[in-house]
C-alpha cells in the first residue's frame, strides 16, 4: 500500500485514524500529535526547563527525543532500580538513547543511594508499590532540586485507558479525580506532563525504530502479573473490534473527571521533619519508609 499523502510506500497502517503512512509523514503526524497535545492541555511553556525521567524503554526516549526537536529544554535522569541485570541492561540504553538525542543524562542509583535495590527490601508492601513511591519521590526531588520547572514522563494512551478502567473497577474515585495529561505544580511539587497522552503504544513503538532509538524490550521481573497487563489486553481486544475506542474512552473519563473531585479528601499537609517535603504526618511516607534520618539532596554541577 501507498502513503495516503505520497507516492511512498506505505511505513504503517493506522487504525484510527484509518490510513496509511510512509515513516516520513508518520513522524510528521506523530509529532504534530504531541505539539497538539501540549498547546490543548497547556503542559509546556517554550521558556520552561524540563526534566524527561528516562527508563530506557520506548515511552519516554521517544518524549525525549521529540521535545528536544520541539526546540525545548530538555534534560534525562534515569533511576537505575538496583533490579540486577535488568537495571544495569536499562541504563545502558538510557545512556545511548541520550548520545543519540543529544541532551544531558544524570543517574540516580537507588542501590547507592539507600542501601537496597528494588525487590530488597523486607516489607509487607507489594514491590511495585514501593517501587513507584521511591521513584516519584526521587525524580520529584531532584527535579525540585536543580530548578526544573515541569517534570516529563513517557506514558502513553494505552497506559492512561487501562490505569483508568483498573481504577474504575475498583472505585478507586481519589485517583480518577486527579488522572489526566498534567498535574499542576504546587510548592515542592513539581509540575508533570504526559506528552504521549493521545498516541498509542504501537505508535510509539513505530516511531521509535523510525528514527531510530534503541530501547530495552525486557519487561521488568516484578511487573509480571500485574492487573495493568491484563487491562490493556482487554482494551487492546476492544480496540481491534472498534478501532478508537481507547481514545474515545479517555476523552470521554476527561469530560465526566470532575463527577470524582467530591471524592477527594481535603487533608492539610506537614513537612516532612526529615526532608522537608510535603507529609501527611511527621515523616512523609518515603522517608518513613526508607527510615531516613537525613534529607537526601541532589545537586548536579552547572
Amino acid at each position: 500500500m501507498k502513503c495516503r499523502f505520497c507516492e511512498n510506500r506505505a511505513y504503517i497502517k493506522l487504525h484510527y485514524p484509518k490510513m496509511y503512512l510512509c515513516s516520513n509523514h508518520f513522524i510528521e503526524y506523530f509529532e504534530k500529535k504531541v505539539k497538539k497535545t501540549i498547546d490543548k492541555y497547556k503542559l509546556l511553556k517554550a521558556s520552561e526547563k524540563v526534566l524527561v525521567v528516562i527508563s530506557g524503554g520506548k515511552d519516554s526516549a521517544v518524549t525525549a527525543y521529540v521535545l528536544k526537536k520541539l526546540g525545548y529544554a530538555v534534560e534525562c535522569l534515569h533511576i537505575n532500580l538496583g533490579i540486577g541485570e535488568y537495571s544495569e541492561k536499562s541504563e545502558e540504553f538510557a545512556k545511548k538513547q541520550c548520545e543519540l538525542i543529544g541532551v544531558p543524562l544524570h543517574v540516580v542509583r537507588v542501590r547507592e543511594l539507600l542501601g537496597a535495590g528494588i525487590g530488597e527490601v523486607r516489607t509487607r508492601r507489594p514491590v511495585c508499590s514501593y517501587c513507584g513511591l521511591t521513584k516519584r519521590y526521587i525524580f520529584n526531588k531532584f527535579a525540585y532540586d536543580n530548578g526544573f520547572d515541569v517534570i516529563a514522563t513517557g506514558h502513553n494512551l494505552d497506559d492512561e485507558a487501562s490505569f483508568i478502567l483498573s481504577n474504575l473497577m475498583n472505585w478507586n474515585t481519589e485517583y480518577l479525580a486527579k488522572q489526566g495529561p498534567v498535574l499542576p505544580g504546587e510548592g515542592t511539587f513539581v509540575k508533570k506532563i504526559k506528552p504521549l497522552y493521545g498516541l498509542t503504544e504501537r505508535e510509539a513503538v513505530a516511531y521509535a525504530l523510525a528514527v531510530g532509538l534503541e530501547y530495552i524490550i525486557n519487561e521488568c521481573p516484578h511487573a509480571r502479573g500485574a492487573t495493568t497487563i491484563e487491562y490493556k489486553e482487554i482494551l487492546n481486544e476492544m480496540e481491534e473490534k472498534r478501532p478508537g475506542t481507547k481514545i474515545n474512552f479517555v476523552k470521554g473519563y476527561l469530560r465526566k473527571r470532575h463527577l470524582f473531585e467530591a471524592e477527594l479528601e481535603k487533608i492539610e499537609l506537614k513537612k516532612c521533619k526529615v526532608c522537608g517535603m510535603p507529609a501527611q504526618g511527621e515523616k512523609c511516607s518515603f522517608c518513613r519508609f526508607w527510615g531516613l534520618k537525613e534529607p537526601l539532596v541532589f545537586k548536579v554541577k552547572s
